[in-house]
C-alpha cells in the first residue's frame, strides 16, 4: 500500500493543480409529469455565474474554480429548490439534475426553499443530509448509519455498534428504503429480529440524499413504529464513465458509474474489508470480515415511462481470535478469556433486489414496485470452543428470512389537492433449524426444532392534501388497513386501522406550527412468528400474537432563514405502546433488548406488554454559508415499558438526555476541518443474580451471568460523551481528483461505562476456580467493561 501512496504524492508534487475550470450540468423536470422546465434559472449561489434551461430543461454553467457550492433553480410558479454543498472538480462535469415543485397558487416565485420546507406528505419530523454532508462527517467513518446520529431524537449505544434508537424507541422500530425500494438490512452482522450492526451497507459514494422521517408517517409507509430512512441514491452520469477508489483503514471500494445505450444510466459499488486486521492489531477477541455490493440501473423506456432496478446485498463472516497475550493484566485477560467463551462462530448474508416501474401522466403518475429480499442468519458454539465432539455442542442456528412484495400507488395532482391510494402484498418464508442446549422447553429437554413458516400480508391506503388560507394551512390526512395470517386477530385488517393526520400553519413568512396524531403498527418479528416448540407446535401463533400498535402525537414550530440556509425546530412528542411482545420465559418485553449481537423473539411470546416515550426535541442547522456548516441536536426523552407484573419502568433506550453538535469549516486551498461532540445519558442494565450464576451446573451450560429479571432495569449507567474530528484535502487535476482525510473517532479517549461482566476466576492454567466452601458453585467477580479507545483513521479517495 506504501508506494501506490507515494507515487500519487510524487504525482501531485509533478504536476501540481491545472488551470481547467469545472462545470455543472443537467435538467430541469416537473417531478408530476416528468416533462422538462425551459427557461429555469440555475444559479450558483456567492458567484456571479448561472444558465437558463433550453426547451428540452436542459443547462450547463462552466468557469467555475473547484470547490464547494450551493446551486439553486427557480421558475415562475414553482418552488425553488436549492443542491447545498456541491463538490465541483476539474475531472468531469457535475451531473445534477432539478425537479422542481408547482405551486399553481402562486404565479410569482415561491420564497421558501423547497430544500428546508416539508413536504406535504410529512409536514413535521422530517430530516435530510445530502451527499457531501454525509461524506465529510466527522467521526462517521463514510457509514450512513453513524452520521444519521448527528439528527434530533437519534440516540445510539455507546459501544461500536450502528443501533439507531428514534425518540426512545427500540432499534427494531426502524424501515429502510432506497429509492422506494424497502432494503430490511442496512448493516452487516445485523442481530436477527432486530436491527443493528457494527458497519453500515450502504456506500456513501452512491447516495443523494438521506430523508429521516421520525413522526407524522404518510400512510403510504407502513410496518414501522419509530422511523422511516428514505435513502434516495444517484442516478448514473449520462455523459461517461466515472470511476471512484476509496481506501480507507478498514476497507477498499470500488464506484462505477455510466451510461448503458442512449436511454440507460448505471452505477455500481463493490467492497471489501479488511477489518479483521484491524482487530486482529487492536488485540480484540473477534475478527470480522464483510463485503457489500451495490448497484442501481435506470432505463427511459419512452417520455412517460421510467424503470429502475436496484440490488443491495453483503456478506459477513464472524471468526475468534484464540491469542492471548501472556503479558495483559488479569482483567484484561478474564475478560477475553470470557468473550472467547461466549462469542459464536456465525455467518451471515442477506440481499435485497427490486424493480421500480413510474408510469407518468399530465396530472401525476403511477408507481409499481416489485422486490425480494432475503437473510440467512448461522451461528454455533461449542463449550470451550472445542469443536472434537459433538457433546460440546451448545446451540447451532440456522434461520432464512424471505419476503417477496408488491406494491403499486397512485398519485394525482389537481387544483391544488394532492390524492394518493394504493395496495401492497407481501409473500414472506421463515425457516429454522435450531438445536439449544442452554434453552430447555415444558418437557425439560434441549430446544431441537425444524420448521419453515409462510406467511401473507396485506394492506391498502388512501390519502390526501390540500391547502387553504391562502396556502397558510396545509392539511394532510391518511387511512390505512393492514393484515396478516399469523394470528387471529392479525389477519382481519380492520383490527389495524390506521387512521393519519398532519396539518402545518404558517403563522408568519418564516416561521410555521406543526400538529401530528395517529396509529402505526408493525408486525413482530419473525422469529417471533415462526417460533415452535419440540411437539411442531406455533406456539405464539396459537397465543394469537398481535400486530404492535405505536400511537403518536407531535406538535411543534420551525423557523426558516433561506437567506442564510438556516433553520430552527423544536417540537414534542409522545408515542404510546400497545401489544408489545413479551418473553414468556423471563418476563421481560422484547423492546428491551436487542443491542447485542445475537437473535431477538426466537422464543414464547405474549402481546401483553406496553410502553411510552415523550419529551423534546430542539434543532439548529445551518447549511453551508459563508464556509461554515453546523448542527446543533438536544432531545429530552424518557422511554419507558411495562413488563408482566410490573408498572411503567425505564427501558433499555431511555437516555433522558442527547445532545449532538456537530460544525465544520472551509478554508483557503480545498482544505476543510469539522468536528462532532455528542453526549448521551446513561441508561439503564438489569444486574446479574450472583446466587443463580455462580451454581457451576448453570456456568457449565451458559458460559455467563443469569439476570435477575426481578430487577428489571434497576440499575443505570453513567452518561456517555464522544469528540470526534476530521480534517479532509482536496486537489483538483485535470482529468482525476484525490481527496486525502484523516479522522479521529473518541479523541480524548473517553471510556465509557458499560454492564460489566461477571466472569469466573481462574488458577494459573486458566481453569475455573471452584468455592471452596461451596463445591457446587464457582467463584465469581464483576469485572469492569468500558467501551472506547483513540480511534484514528486515515482514508484516500480517488476519483477519474
Amino acid at each position: 500500500m506504501k508506494k501506490p501512496l507515494l507515487f500519487l504524492v510524487l504525482l501531485f508534487l509533478v504536476y501540481g493543480v491545472q488551470a481547467q475550470d469545472g462545470t455543472i450540468q443537467g435538467k430541469i423536470i416537473n417531478p408530476i409529469n416528468n416533462e422538462p422546465i425551459p427557461f429555469a434559472n440555475v444559479i450558483i449561489q456567492g458567484l456571479d455565474l448561472g444558465a437558463v434551461s433550453d426547451e428540452e430543461g436542459n443547462y450547463s454553467i462552466s468557469g467555475i474554480e473547484p470547490g464547494l457550492y450551493n446551486i439553486k433553480a427557480s421558475f415562475v410558479g414553482f418552488k425553488s429548490k436549492t443542491f447545498y454543498e456541491v463538490q465541483v472538480g476539474r475531472a468531469r462535469p457535475v451531473q445534477l439534475d432539478f425537479e422542481l415543485e408547482e405551486d399553481a397558487s402562486n404565479l410569482e416565485e415561491v420564497v421558501v426553499d423547497s430544500e428546508f420546507s416539508r413536504s406535504e406528505e410529512t409536514p413535521l419530523s422530517a430530516r435530510k443530509l445530502n451527499a457531501n454532508e454525509i461524506e465529510r462527517y466527522p467521526g462517521g467513518n463514510r457509514d450512513i448509519s453513524r452520521v444519521i446520529q448527528s439528527l434530533p431524537g437519534v440516540a445510539s449505544t455507546a459501544s461500536f455498534r450502528n443501533d439507531i434508537i428514534i425518540r426512545g424507541g427500540a432499534p427494531s422500530e426502524n424501515k429502510f428504503f432506497v429509492d422506494e425500494i424497502e432494503v430490511p438490512v442496512i448493516n452487516h452482522f445485523a442481530t436477527q429480529g432486530s436491527s443493528g450492526g457494527p458497519v453500515g451497507i450502504l456506500n456513501v459514494n452512491l447516495i443523494k440524499n438521506v430523508e429521516v422521517i421520525s413522526g407524522g408517517f404518510p400512510a403510504n409507509r407502513m410496518n414501522s413504529l419509530s422511523s422511516f430512512f428514505e435513502f434516495q441514491l444517484k442516478d448514473g452520469r449520462r455523459d461517461r464513465m466515472f470511476t471512484q477508489v476509496t481506501v480507507g483503514a478498514s476497507e477498499l471500494t470500488l464506484s462505477n458509474e455510466g451510461p448503458i445505450g442512449e436511454n440507460t444510466t448505471y452505477i455500481f459499488s463493490a467492497r471489501r474489508s479488511y477489518l479483521q486486521g484491524l482487530f486482529r492489531l487492536l488485540g480484540l477477541p473477534f475478527l470480522p470480515t464483510f463485503n457489500d455490493f451495490t448497484f442501481k440501473t435506470k432505463t427511459r423506456i419512452n417520455d412517460k415511462t421510467e424503470l429502475t432496478v436496484l440490488g443491495v446485498g453483503a456478506i459477513d463472516q464472524f471468526s475468534l481470535n484464540f491469542d492471548v497475550p501472556d503479558e495483559e493484566n488479569s482483567e484484561e485477560r478474564e475478560n477475553r478469556l470470557y468473550l472467547l467463551d461466549n462469542l459464536p462462530i456465525s455467518t451471515q448474508w442477506n440481499y435485497a433486489t427490486g424493480l421500480k416501474l413510474k408510469r407518468y401522466r399530465d396530472n401525476g403518475f403511477w408507481t409499481f414496485v416489485l422486490s425480494r429480499n432475503m437473510l440467512n442468519n448461522r451461528a454455533y458454539k461449542y463449550a470451550q470452543n472445542d469443536e472434537s465432539t459433538e457433546d460440546n455442542l451448545l446451540f447451532d442456528y440456522l434461520s432464512q428470512e424471505s419476503e417477496n412484495k408488491f406494491r403499486a400507488e397512485n398519485s394525482v395532482f389537481k387544483d391544488g389537492l394532492t390524492f394518493q391510494y394504493g395496495v401492497n402484498y407481501e409473500f414472506s418464508r421463515y425457516l429454522i433449524e435450531n438445536f439449544d442446549r442452554q434453552v430447555l422447553v415444558d418437557d425439560g429437554q434441549e430446544l431441537n426444532i425444524s420448521s419453515v413458516s409462510l406467511f401473507n400480508s396485506y394492506g391498502g391506503f388512501v390519502m390526501a392534501s390540500k391547502k387553504y388560507l391562502d396556502d397558510r394551512l396545509l392539511v394532510n390526512g391518511g387511512l390505512r388497513i393492514d393484515g396478516s395470517d399469523f394470528g387471529e386477530t392479525a389477519a382481519n385488517p380492520l383490527n389495524q386501522l390506521s387512521p393519519r393526520f398532519s396539518t402545518s400553519y404558517q403563522i408568519r413568512e418564516n416561521l410555521f406550527w406543526n400538529v401530528n396524531a395517529g396509529i402505526y403498527y408493525q408486525k413482530p418479528p419473525y422469529t417471533v412468528l415462526g417460533f415452535q416448540n419440540n411437539e411442531g407446535a406455533f406456539v405464539n401463533q396459537d397465543n394469537d400474537v398481535r400486530f404492535i400498535r405505536a400511537t403518536h402525537y407531535i406538535s411543534g414550530l420551525e423557523w426558516q432563514f433561506p437567506a442564510k440556509n438556516r433553520k430552527v425546530s423544536a417540537e414534542l412528542f409522545y408515542k404510546k405502546y400497545d401489544n408489545y411482545p413479551s418473553s414468556v420465559r423471563n418476563g421481560i418485553a422484547l423492546s428491551n433488548l436487542g443491542a447485542d449481537f445475537g437473535v431477538i423473539g426466537n422464543e414464547p411470546v405474549r402481546s401483553d406488554a406496553e410502553g411510552r416515550a415523550y419529551g423534546l426535541e430542539l434543532l439548529a442547522q445551518q447549511r453551508l454559508f459563508n464556509d461554515f456548516y453546523g448542527i446543533a441536536a438536544i432531545t429530552l426523552v424518557r422511554s419507558e415499558f411495562t413488563n408482566p407484573n410490573t408498572g411503567y419502568l425505564p427501558s433499555s433506550w431511555d437516555n433522558q438526555f442527547i445532545v449532538s453538535l456537530t460544525a465544520g469549516k472551509r478554508l483557503p486551498k480545498d482544505w476543510e476541518i469539522g468536528g462532532r461532540w455528542r453526549f448521551l445519558g446513561g441508561t439503564p442494565f438489569t444486574p446479574y443474580d450472583l446466587q443463580a450464576s455462580s451454581l457451576r451446573s448453570n456456568w457449565d451450560l451458559f458460559n455467563r451471568g443469569r439476570f435477575d429479571f426481578n430487577r428489571i432495569n434497576a440499575e443505570r449507567l453513567k452518561s456517555f460523551h464522544q469528540l470526534d474530528l476530521r480534517i479532509d484535502k482536496k486537489y483538483f487535476f485535470d482529468n482525476w481528483n484525490l481527496n486525502w482525510y484523516f479522522d479521529i473517532q473518541n479523541a480524548y479517549n473517553f471510556q465509557a461505562e458499560q454492564q460489566p461482566d461477571l466472569v469466573p476466576q481462574r488458577d494459573d492454567q486458566d481453569q475455573l476456580v471452584v468455592d471452596p466452601e461451596d463445591p457446587s458453585r464457582y467463584l465469581l467477580r464483576e469485572v469492569p467493561n468500558p467501551a472506547g479507545t483513540v480511534l484514528p483513521t486515515i482514508g484516500l479517495i480517488i476519483e477519474f
